[in-house]
Protein backbone atom coordinates (compact mmCIF):
# COMPACT_ATOMS: atom_id res chain seq x y z
CA UNK A 1 0.00 0.00 0.00
CA UNK A 2 1.47 3.33 -1.11
CA UNK A 3 -1.20 5.73 0.15
CA UNK A 4 -2.49 6.30 3.67
CA UNK A 5 -6.16 5.95 4.56
CA UNK A 6 -6.47 9.74 4.59
CA UNK A 7 -4.83 10.21 1.19
CA UNK A 8 -6.87 7.44 -0.40
CA UNK A 9 -10.05 8.86 1.08
CA UNK A 10 -9.21 12.31 -0.30
CA UNK A 11 -8.53 10.87 -3.76
CA UNK A 12 -11.85 9.04 -4.02
CA UNK A 13 -13.82 11.97 -2.61
CA UNK A 14 -12.90 14.52 -5.26
CA UNK A 15 -11.55 14.24 -8.80
CA UNK A 16 -12.48 11.98 -11.65
CA UNK A 17 -12.19 8.21 -11.16
CA UNK A 18 -12.02 5.47 -13.78
CA UNK A 19 -11.72 1.73 -14.38
CA UNK A 20 -9.34 0.63 -17.13
CA UNK A 21 -10.51 -2.21 -19.32
CA UNK A 22 -8.51 -5.43 -19.00
CA UNK A 23 -6.31 -6.30 -21.98
CA UNK A 24 -6.64 -9.73 -23.59
CA UNK A 25 -4.58 -11.09 -26.47
CA UNK A 26 -5.93 -12.80 -29.60
CA UNK A 27 -6.34 -16.02 -27.61
CA UNK A 28 -8.30 -14.29 -24.86
CA UNK A 29 -5.45 -14.41 -22.32
CA UNK A 30 -4.37 -11.51 -20.12
CA UNK A 31 -1.96 -9.29 -22.04
CA UNK A 32 0.42 -7.81 -19.48
CA UNK A 33 2.41 -5.61 -21.82
CA UNK A 34 -0.65 -4.03 -23.41
CA UNK A 35 -2.18 -3.46 -19.96
CA UNK A 36 0.99 -1.75 -18.76
CA UNK A 37 0.83 0.64 -21.71
CA UNK A 38 -2.82 1.34 -20.95
CA UNK A 39 -2.13 2.13 -17.31
CA UNK A 40 0.69 4.52 -18.21
CA UNK A 41 -1.62 6.23 -20.69
CA UNK A 42 -4.34 6.44 -18.04
CA UNK A 43 -2.19 8.27 -15.50
CA UNK A 44 -0.90 10.68 -18.14
CA UNK A 45 -4.38 12.26 -17.98
CA UNK A 46 -6.13 14.00 -15.09
CA UNK A 47 -7.49 11.31 -12.82
CA UNK A 48 -7.43 10.88 -9.05
CA UNK A 49 -7.62 7.10 -8.55
CA UNK A 50 -7.60 3.94 -10.68
CA UNK A 51 -9.88 0.97 -10.03
CA UNK A 52 -8.35 -2.18 -11.56
CA UNK A 53 -10.03 -5.51 -12.32
CA UNK A 54 -13.37 -3.78 -11.80
CA UNK A 55 -16.68 -4.09 -13.61
CA UNK A 56 -15.40 -2.34 -16.73
CA UNK A 57 -12.30 -4.53 -16.38
CA UNK A 58 -14.47 -7.68 -16.56
CA UNK A 59 -13.92 -8.71 -12.93
CA UNK A 60 -16.76 -11.21 -13.32
CA UNK A 61 -14.87 -13.13 -16.05
CA UNK A 62 -11.36 -13.17 -14.58
CA UNK A 63 -9.80 -16.28 -13.08
CA UNK A 64 -8.02 -15.88 -9.75
CA UNK A 65 -4.72 -16.09 -11.65
CA UNK A 66 -5.89 -13.34 -14.01
CA UNK A 67 -6.94 -11.24 -11.04
CA UNK A 68 -3.55 -11.62 -9.37
CA UNK A 69 -1.75 -10.73 -12.61
CA UNK A 70 -3.91 -7.65 -13.24
CA UNK A 71 -3.51 -6.23 -9.73
CA UNK A 72 0.19 -7.02 -9.50
CA UNK A 73 0.83 -5.48 -12.92
CA UNK A 74 -1.05 -2.34 -11.94
CA UNK A 75 0.88 -1.85 -8.72
CA UNK A 76 4.22 -2.55 -10.38
CA UNK A 77 3.42 -0.15 -13.22
CA UNK A 78 1.77 2.84 -11.55
CA UNK A 79 1.92 2.13 -7.82
CA UNK A 80 2.67 5.26 -5.80
CA UNK A 81 1.48 7.62 -8.52
CA UNK A 82 -2.15 7.54 -7.38
CA UNK A 83 -4.30 5.16 -5.32
CA UNK A 84 -4.99 1.76 -6.87
CA UNK A 85 -8.22 0.04 -5.87
CA UNK A 86 -8.74 -3.62 -6.81
CA UNK A 87 -12.00 -5.57 -6.61
CA UNK A 88 -13.27 -8.41 -4.47
CA UNK A 89 -16.57 -10.23 -4.19
CA UNK A 90 -18.74 -13.15 -5.34
CA UNK A 91 -18.58 -14.93 -1.97
CA UNK A 92 -17.12 -14.27 1.47
CA UNK A 93 -14.32 -16.75 0.96
CA UNK A 94 -13.46 -15.66 -2.59
CA UNK A 95 -13.54 -12.02 -1.56
CA UNK A 96 -11.17 -12.73 1.32
CA UNK A 97 -8.72 -14.38 -1.07
CA UNK A 98 -8.98 -11.48 -3.51
CA UNK A 99 -8.51 -8.95 -0.71
CA UNK A 100 -5.41 -10.84 0.43
CA UNK A 101 -4.02 -10.87 -3.11
CA UNK A 102 -4.66 -7.13 -3.42
CA UNK A 103 -3.06 -6.41 -0.06
CA UNK A 104 0.02 -8.54 -0.78
CA UNK A 105 0.40 -6.91 -4.20
CA UNK A 106 0.42 -3.46 -2.62
CA UNK A 107 -2.98 -2.13 -3.69
CA UNK A 108 -4.42 0.72 -1.66
CA UNK A 109 -7.88 -0.75 -1.26
CA UNK A 110 -10.63 -2.98 -2.61
CA UNK A 111 -14.05 -2.34 -4.08
CA UNK A 112 -16.32 -4.97 -2.54
CA UNK A 113 -18.68 -6.30 -5.20
CA UNK A 114 -22.08 -7.92 -4.45
CA UNK A 115 -22.38 -11.63 -3.59
CA UNK A 116 -23.01 -14.04 -6.45
CA UNK A 117 -26.57 -15.07 -7.45
CA UNK A 118 -28.41 -15.48 -4.15
CA UNK A 119 -30.99 -13.15 -2.66
CA UNK A 120 -29.61 -11.35 0.38
CA UNK A 121 -31.27 -10.10 3.57
CA UNK A 122 -29.96 -6.85 5.04
CA UNK A 123 -28.32 -8.44 8.09
CA UNK A 124 -26.69 -11.01 5.83
CA UNK A 125 -25.21 -8.27 3.62
CA UNK A 126 -23.77 -6.55 6.67
CA UNK A 127 -22.21 -9.85 7.77
CA UNK A 128 -20.83 -10.47 4.27
CA UNK A 129 -19.16 -7.08 4.09
CA UNK A 130 -17.99 -7.13 7.71
CA UNK A 131 -16.24 -10.46 7.29
CA UNK A 132 -14.35 -9.22 4.24
CA UNK A 133 -13.45 -5.91 5.88
CA UNK A 134 -12.16 -7.71 8.94
CA UNK A 135 -10.01 -10.00 6.81
CA UNK A 136 -7.81 -7.20 5.47
CA UNK A 137 -5.96 -4.13 6.68
CA UNK A 138 -6.41 -2.16 3.45
CA UNK A 139 -9.23 0.23 2.64
CA UNK A 140 -12.64 -1.05 1.54
CA UNK A 141 -15.29 0.64 -0.60
CA UNK A 142 -18.67 -1.09 -0.66
CA UNK A 143 -20.42 -1.32 -4.04
CA UNK A 144 -24.17 -0.88 -3.49
CA UNK A 145 -25.43 -2.69 -6.57
CA UNK A 146 -27.37 -5.68 -7.87
CA UNK A 147 -28.37 -8.11 -5.15
CA UNK A 148 -26.03 -6.42 -2.65
CA UNK A 149 -27.95 -3.19 -2.04
CA UNK A 150 -27.85 -2.05 1.59
CA UNK A 151 -30.25 0.46 3.08
CA UNK A 152 -29.13 3.40 5.19
CA UNK A 153 -29.38 1.54 8.48
CA UNK A 154 -27.22 -1.32 7.20
CA UNK A 155 -24.58 1.02 5.80
CA UNK A 156 -24.46 2.75 9.18
CA UNK A 157 -24.01 -0.58 10.95
CA UNK A 158 -21.18 -1.54 8.63
CA UNK A 159 -19.46 1.83 8.98
CA UNK A 160 -19.67 1.59 12.78
CA UNK A 161 -18.23 -1.94 12.77
CA UNK A 162 -15.41 -1.54 10.23
CA UNK A 163 -12.86 1.29 10.56
CA UNK A 164 -11.27 0.38 7.21
CA UNK A 165 -14.53 0.96 5.34
CA UNK A 166 -13.91 4.32 3.68
CA UNK A 167 -16.52 4.63 0.98
CA UNK A 168 -19.74 3.58 -0.66
CA UNK A 169 -20.19 3.39 -4.42
CA UNK A 170 -23.73 3.64 -5.77
CA UNK A 171 -24.56 1.30 -8.62
CA UNK A 172 -28.33 1.63 -8.60
CA UNK A 173 -29.14 5.27 -9.28
CA UNK A 174 -31.93 5.50 -6.70
CA UNK A 175 -31.23 9.09 -5.66
CA UNK A 176 -33.80 9.04 -2.85
CA UNK A 177 -32.28 5.95 -1.25
CA UNK A 178 -28.73 7.25 -1.74
CA UNK A 179 -29.65 10.63 -0.28
CA UNK A 180 -30.97 8.85 2.81
CA UNK A 181 -27.66 7.01 3.17
CA UNK A 182 -25.64 10.22 2.72
CA UNK A 183 -27.74 12.09 5.26
CA UNK A 184 -27.72 9.17 7.73
CA UNK A 185 -24.04 8.19 7.60
CA UNK A 186 -22.70 11.65 6.78
CA UNK A 187 -19.03 12.31 6.17
CA UNK A 188 -17.96 9.06 7.82
CA UNK A 189 -17.73 7.71 4.24
CA UNK A 190 -16.85 8.99 0.79
CA UNK A 191 -19.61 8.54 -1.78
CA UNK A 192 -18.98 7.64 -5.43
CA UNK A 193 -21.40 7.56 -8.33
CA UNK A 194 -21.18 4.21 -10.03
CA UNK A 195 -24.13 3.51 -12.29
CA UNK A 196 -23.26 2.57 -15.90
CA UNK A 197 -22.39 5.78 -17.78
CA UNK A 198 -22.42 7.67 -14.48
CA UNK A 199 -22.21 11.05 -16.20
CA UNK A 200 -25.95 10.79 -16.96
CA UNK A 201 -26.57 10.91 -13.19
CA UNK A 202 -23.78 13.35 -12.39
CA UNK A 203 -25.92 16.41 -11.73
CA UNK A 204 -28.30 14.45 -9.53
CA UNK A 205 -25.38 12.93 -7.64
CA UNK A 206 -23.80 16.33 -7.06
CA UNK A 207 -27.07 17.76 -5.75
CA UNK A 208 -26.99 15.40 -2.76
CA UNK A 209 -23.28 15.74 -2.04
CA UNK A 210 -21.78 12.96 -4.18
CA UNK A 211 -18.87 14.84 -5.71
CA UNK A 212 -17.35 12.21 -7.94
CA UNK A 213 -18.08 9.15 -10.02
CA UNK A 214 -16.29 6.52 -12.08
CA UNK A 215 -16.14 7.29 -15.79
CA UNK A 216 -16.06 4.31 -18.15
CA UNK A 217 -15.81 6.48 -21.27
CA UNK A 218 -12.53 7.86 -19.92
CA UNK A 219 -11.09 4.69 -21.51
CA UNK A 220 -11.49 6.19 -24.98
CA UNK A 221 -12.41 9.90 -24.63
CA UNK A 222 -10.40 11.01 -21.58
CA UNK A 223 -10.17 14.68 -22.59
CA UNK A 224 -13.93 15.02 -22.94
CA UNK A 225 -14.53 13.05 -19.74
CA UNK A 226 -12.26 15.45 -17.86
CA UNK A 227 -13.86 18.51 -19.47
CA UNK A 228 -17.30 17.29 -18.45
CA UNK A 229 -16.25 16.64 -14.85
CA UNK A 230 -14.56 20.03 -14.50
CA UNK A 231 -17.59 21.78 -15.96
CA UNK A 232 -19.87 19.90 -13.58
CA UNK A 233 -17.87 20.89 -10.52
CA UNK A 234 -17.49 24.49 -11.71
CA UNK A 235 -21.22 24.89 -12.24
CA UNK A 236 -20.81 25.43 -15.98
CA UNK A 237 -24.30 24.20 -16.76
CA UNK A 238 -24.23 25.05 -20.46
CA UNK A 239 -21.19 22.84 -21.08
CA UNK A 240 -22.66 20.00 -19.03
CA UNK A 241 -25.97 20.26 -20.92
CA UNK A 242 -24.28 20.36 -24.32
CA UNK A 243 -22.01 17.36 -23.76
CA UNK A 244 -24.87 15.40 -22.23
CA UNK A 245 -27.08 16.13 -25.22
CA UNK A 246 -24.46 15.61 -27.93
CA UNK A 247 -22.56 12.63 -26.51
CA UNK A 248 -23.94 10.94 -23.40
CA UNK A 249 -27.61 10.61 -24.37
CA UNK A 250 -26.86 9.02 -27.76
CA UNK A 251 -24.15 6.89 -26.12
CA UNK A 252 -26.64 5.58 -23.57
CA UNK A 253 -29.12 4.88 -26.37
CA UNK A 254 -26.41 2.83 -28.10
CA UNK A 255 -25.43 1.15 -24.84
CA UNK A 256 -28.99 0.03 -24.27
CA UNK A 257 -29.13 -1.86 -27.59
CA UNK A 258 -27.86 -5.02 -25.92
CA UNK A 259 -27.16 -6.27 -22.41
CA UNK A 260 -23.50 -5.99 -21.45
CA UNK A 261 -22.74 -3.13 -23.80
CA UNK A 262 -21.83 -0.97 -20.80
CA UNK A 263 -18.56 -2.93 -20.98
CA UNK A 264 -18.42 -4.06 -24.61
CA UNK A 265 -18.75 -0.54 -26.03
CA UNK A 266 -15.87 0.63 -23.85
CA UNK A 267 -13.58 -2.03 -25.31
CA UNK A 268 -14.79 -1.12 -28.77
CA UNK A 269 -14.09 2.56 -28.12
CA UNK A 270 -10.54 1.77 -27.05
CA UNK A 271 -10.03 -0.17 -30.26
CA UNK A 272 -11.39 2.70 -32.37
CA UNK A 273 -8.90 5.19 -30.92
CA UNK A 274 -5.99 2.82 -31.56
CA UNK A 275 -5.63 1.33 -28.09
CA UNK A 276 -7.11 -2.16 -28.56
CA UNK A 277 -7.53 -4.51 -25.62
CA UNK A 278 -8.87 -7.57 -27.37
CA UNK A 279 -12.45 -8.80 -27.22
CA UNK A 280 -14.68 -9.20 -24.21
CA UNK A 281 -15.03 -12.67 -22.73
CA UNK A 282 -18.31 -14.60 -22.81
CA UNK A 283 -21.07 -14.09 -21.83
CA UNK A 284 -20.49 -10.58 -23.19
CA UNK A 285 -20.30 -9.98 -26.95
CA UNK A 286 -18.67 -7.32 -29.06
CA UNK A 287 -20.85 -4.78 -30.93
CA UNK A 288 -21.66 -5.03 -34.63
CA UNK A 289 -19.99 -3.14 -37.45
CA UNK A 290 -22.95 -0.78 -37.63
CA UNK A 291 -22.63 -0.05 -33.92
CA UNK A 292 -18.90 0.49 -34.38
CA UNK A 293 -19.67 3.16 -36.95
CA UNK A 294 -22.14 4.82 -34.59
CA UNK A 295 -19.57 4.87 -31.79
CA UNK A 296 -16.93 6.25 -34.15
CA UNK A 297 -19.26 9.14 -34.93
CA UNK A 298 -19.73 9.82 -31.24
CA UNK A 299 -15.98 9.79 -30.65
CA UNK A 300 -15.66 12.42 -33.35
CA UNK A 301 -18.26 14.49 -31.49
CA UNK A 302 -16.29 14.08 -28.26
CA UNK A 303 -13.15 15.47 -29.94
CA UNK A 304 -14.85 18.88 -29.97
CA UNK A 305 -14.51 18.96 -26.19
Amino acid sequence: MHFSRENTLASISNGLLSFPITDFDSQGRFDRESYQDRLKWFVSHEISAVFVAGGTGEFFSLSMEDFRDVVTTAVETIGGQLPIIASAGQSVEMAKVQAKIAEEAGADGILLMPPYLTECPQDGLVDYAREVCNSTSINVIYYNRGNGIMNAESVQQLADACPNLIGLKDGKGDIQALNKIVKTVGDRLAYIGGVPTAEIFAEAYLSIGVNTYSSAVFNFVPAMASTFYKALRAGEHKTVKTITRDFFIPFVDLRDQKKGYAVSLIKLGADIIGKPAGKVRAPLVMPSESERNQLSDLINVAKQY
